[in-house]
């Protein structure tokens, strides 16, 4: 597969990655403290490259809706506080650890679906394919920015949730 510079598809697949994450978690036979680290990583680096990048420009089109992105950065803030809880659960696989996982993946599946009906399904519509590789690029660097620095570390994500 052709590596993609479309700001949809490069976000499409993080949500891909994110799923994927999500069955490791889930399953008994996985190293879920390291799916959870790179989840972590992933969700975080994901929503701010949006915020600092994708969203501000999206809102600028008038056939996208701006209430639909400000409330994905408010559903953001949820699943930031959904995986706040599960890092800060003592036992991985444990009860609260399962419960605090559905929530967590209750969370971000909700705001994908939200993000890829309404949000994305407008820019792939309202603009040009020039412009979603630009804002492709600025994500993918950003994103690379904030992995490089351990943005989903529990320290950060707390700070995050706090901010």
């Amino acid at each position: 597969m052709a590596e993609t510079r479309d700001v949809v598809e490069l976000i499409l697949q993080d949500h891909r990655r994110m799923e994927d994450l999500f069955r490791l978690m889930r399953s008994v036979e996985a190293d879920r403290a390291s799916a959870l680290e790179e989840f972590a990583d992933l969700l975080i680096a994901h929503a701010l490259a949006e915020e600092a990048e994708v969203y501000p420009a999206l809102k600028r089109y008038k056939d996208i809706d701006d209430e639909e992105v400000e409330h994905g950065e408010h559903e953001h803030d949820e699943g930031n506080e959904a995986l706040l809880e599960l890092l800060e659960v003592e036992e991985v696989g444990s009860e609260e650890w399962d419960e605090k996982l559905e929530a967590l993946v209750e969370a971000v599946t909700h705001h994908a679906d939200e993000e890829e009906r309404t949000i994305l399904n407008g820019a792939r519509e309202n603009v040009a394919a020039e412009r979603r590789e630009e804002l492709g690029a600025a994500f993918r660097e950003e994103r690379e920015r904030q992995l490089k620095s351990g943005c989903g570390s529990v320290d950060n994500v707390r700070r995050l949730v706090k901010s």
